[in-house]
């Protein structure tokens, strides 16, 4: 029989050509092709973000490097913005037309006062020769921290903090003079006990100085007992003052509502940085 030769490429060629591809064999399978096993690429260099060191967003997409804090969620901004907005303005309508809601107000604080030496202590914790004290010391503790460890802007969180602070007597001061609520009767006559001037800078004093300190405690051992005292007290004040007669219950509640909003936006601008 005459020999009849090979079609060149067939399997079991031995011959000296570059191997050729198979038609059935993927081309995601060789070294450098797009979407291969291989982290380099077609010209051999390798990548300039490897995929194993990129970042993926809270829904496991991929994110970028290094990671940028994304967005406060619905909950978030309706538990501590929309709510609060909600309850002061429903309190301060109650207030001012002196609907059930204030009449009931006002029959819970006869049933709650009881003057004694400790409330009066506890009061005395939202003056603002307690409170602002406490809270610049903390701030230029942070301020020496953050500086010392050579942070970018060291002195930001505590300035931040600091004019939080001073937007408390400029929002609550217009407030007292628009509504014009009477004070409870062991205060005697006069206007302008709504809100709690007390309550607001106990709130901001105490609430600041632990979200500027927060980044600098370690383990729950540490900011558990912080956080705690900062509840404690923001608590303690505001009964204090209820019990003793110099404000009433929604004048408290109404101040919570203002700082809620207030402390919420101090801590969105240190979350950005």
């Amino acid at each position: 029989m005459r020999d009849t030769p090979r079609p060149q490429g067939t399997v079991g060629d031995t011959g000296t050509g570059p191997p050729q591809l198979r038609p059935g064999r993927a081309l995601a399978h060789t070294p450098g092709a797009s979407g291969s096993e291989s982290p380099h690429r077609s010209d051999g260099r390798s990548p300039q973000t490897p995929r194993g060191a990129r970042h993926t967003d809270p829904d496991g997409g991929p994110g970028t490097s290094p990671p940028v804090p994304g967005s406060p969620t619905f909950l978030l901004l309706f538990c501590f913005l929309g709510l609060p907005a909600l309850l002061l303005a429903l309190i301060t309508w109650q207030v001012v037309v002196r609907g059930p809601l204030a009449r009931v107000d006002e029959r819970l604080s006869d049933a709650l006062v009881d003057r004694h030496g400790f409330a009066d202590f506890l009061a005395d914790l939202g003056n603002v020769t307690v409170a602002v004290p406490v809270m610049t010391v903390v701030l230029l503790h942070v301020a020496v921290r953050a500086r010392r460890a050579g942070r970018d802007r060291w002195w930001v969180p505590s300035v931040a903090a600091g004019v939080l602070m001073l937007l408390v007597p400029a929002l609550v001061i217009p407030l007292k003079e628009l509504i014009d609520r009477p004070g409870p009767p062991i205060m005697g006559p006069g206007t302008g006990w709504y809100p709690s001037g007390h309550t607001a800078t106990a709130c901001v004093a105490y609430g600041g100085a632990l979200l500027v300190l927060w980044p600098w405690l370690r383990g729950p051992r540490v900011r558990g007992p912080i956080a705690l005292v900062c509840v404690v007290l923001n608590l303690a004040v505001p009964a204090g003052l209820i019990r003793m007669g110099y404000h009433w219950p929604l004048d408290v509640v109404a101040s919570w509502c203002l700082c809620a909003m207030l402390l919420f936006a101090l801590w969105l601008f240190l979350r950005r940085r």
